[in-house]
């Protein structure tokens, strides 16, 4: 048989952070590009919850907005309610600071790494419209779309891509 005879599902996924408490999530682009189905975990609260058994829910998500160019997504979903993470300013950034990266790293549910910013107006091509801020908090795949925060727990960025090169000679 013909390889396009068959029909394959392929699943992925990345984190994202809620904005608004009427549903509004921002992520990354790329990480609901060409998806026919965006589902997302919403995490309860309950008095007494186990650490190791946490509660979510699971809500039917859709694409409002995508802007390529910048790498980022903004998903709604029909709940009200939900607890938003404040928004900071970028422009206070120095570097320096300590950072919180939080998301789903490798599939780890939940994960947050501390780091420090190492660049506060990052480009990756000089005429580039996109300006990164780069941290040393660890980030894997699954963070992308995550949010990056400031101790003071307000959103400053959002995890968009993991650069590594080879070993140092």
């Amino acid at each position: 048989a013909d390889q396009s005879d068959f029909v394959t599902t392929q699943r992925g996924s990345g984190s994202g952070v809620i904005v608004r408490a009427d549903g509004f999530i921002v992520t990354n682009a790329h990480v609901v590009r060409g998806a026919s189905r965006i589902r997302v975990e919403i995490p309860t609260k309950a008095d007494g919850q186990s650490l190791l058994a946490r509660r979510s829910r699971v809500a039917p998500a859709r694409v409002v907005g995508v802007d390529e160019e910048t790498d980022i997504a903004v998903l709604r979903v029909e709940e009200q309610g939900l607890t938003p993470l404040p928004f900071g300013d970028s422009d206070d950034l120095r570097t320096g600071q300590m950072m919180l990266a939080f998301g789903s790293p490798l599939g780890l549910q939940n994960s947050v790494s501390l780091g420090i910013v190492s660049a506060v107006a990052r480009q990756l091509e000089p005429e580039s419209p996109m300006v990164y801020i780069q941290t040393d908090a660890s980030i894997n795949p699954g963070n992308s779309g995550g949010p990056l925060v400031d101790v003071r727990g307000r959103l400053m960025g959002i995890n968009t891509l993991i650069l590594s090169g080879g070993p140092a000679t």
